[in-house]
């Protein structure tokens, strides 16, 4: 670095924790700061203890006899997240057709809410597991997931879980859940369905086989191993072919993930070449989480709420002021460099 640049030093050598006044930093500062905090976030990301969170949902049944397997479905997958998986009862949320002990109704209201309450108390480093369980609805345009009352189709489950911070997992298990797929696609996001075509809008196994699936790598997560989404996928859709192949029939539904952003998917028995994304995706925890630091955690959670504002800002920058922006802007920046040395020195690096 040469000229100014040089005596921005990251902008934290000049600046102590305690210091009330704040120093002036040019514009081409600005992109100082941002290489050097991204050295910082990179350092610090690796230390971060990552909460899991989970909403499995089981939807509108129509009979007693879905009733009853649905409820089980859910209750299952909901006790081996809590439990097994070690996400703990508070972090795993549960909505279902009759309200119950720690179940709300599965009411478009009550997922609306529930989302919203996730995305509140989760970080950019948290995971959130969303489960749908039971029937779904495809006219030819738009694709439901069939709730108490006013269903919520693809288009608005992507706009609620669209801000959600963290990653993200997305898995319809009903019949007309391949419409999801397009619309819940993103980078740095799983989705599967259980099926791969529109015209499959008939009742599946697949949510059978991936309760199943997950009571199974429940047993490798009790051992200390490490349990990824697509090993539970790839279990999954090989019990449901399975399924078809002992009563020799010819598969009607087909699994599909997409972690690529891409809106195509694909099956467990071809993935391709490309790396899976889903393979570093897990279910368990870092065994590293619970011997943090809880000074780092301060820092982590202080450093990710301060580049949370720092988007927001941005996202307003068109209808601010360009003096007010950048004075905003400059002061998270500033804040945010303090922030992140503090939380190199803790993770043992150089102050900077």
């Amino acid at each position: 670095m040469t000229g100014r640049q040089s005596d921005v030093r990251c902008a934290t050598s000049d600046v102590g924790v305690g210091e009330s006044k704040r120093p002036r930093v040019s514009a081409p500062a600005f992109v100082v700061i941002a290489m050097c905090l991204t050295v910082f976030a990179g350092t610090a990301m690796r230390a971060t203890a990552a909460e899991r969170y989970a909403l499995v949902v089981s939807g509108a049944s129509g009979d007693e006899t879905y009733a009853a397997r649905y409820d089980q479905w859910r209750t299952k997958l909901a006790s081996l997240l809590a439990d097994r998986f070690g996400f703990g009862r508070d972090h795993v949320l549960a909505l279902g057709e009759k309200p119950a002990a720690q179940v709300q109704v599965a009411s478009r209201e009550n997922v609306r809410r529930t989302l919203a309450a996730l995305a509140a108390r989760m970080h950019s480093h948290d995971l959130l597991l969303v489960v749908l369980i039971g029937h779904g609805t495809f006219d030819g345009v738009q694709a439901k997931f069939n709730l108490v009352g006013p269903d919520l189709d693809a288009g608005e489950w992507a706009a609620l879980v669209r801000a959600m911070p963290g990653r993200l997992i997305v898995v319809d298990t009903t019949g007309a859940s391949f419409p999801f797929l397009k619309a819940l696609s993103a980078k740095g996001r799983v989705v599967i369905t259980a099926t791969d075509s529109r015209a499959a809008r008939y009742d599946t196994v697949f949510p059978e086989y991936f309760v199943k699936a997950m009571e199974e790598a429940a047993i490798d997560a009790g051992r200390e191993g490490r349990v990824s989404i697509w090993d539970v996928f790839t279990s999954a859709s090989a019990g449901v072919r399975q399924h078809y192949e002992r009563r020799g029939l010819l598969p009607v539904e087909h699994a599909l993930l997409d972690d690529a952003g891409d809106t195509y998917g694909k099956d467990a028995d071809q993935p391709g070449t490309d790396p899976s994304f889903a393979q570093g995706v897990y279910l368990t925890a870092d065994a590293s989480d619970a011997a943090m630091d809880p000074a780092v955690r301060v820092l982590t959670e202080r450093r990710d709420d301060l580049l949370a504002q720092i988007d927001r800002l941005k996202s307003k920058k068109s209808t601010m002021a360009e003096g007010e922006y950048q004075a905003q802007l400059e002061a998270l920046l500033v804040e945010l460099a303090k922030v992140s040395r503090e939380l190199r020195q803790k993770l043992g690096g150089p102050p900077t």
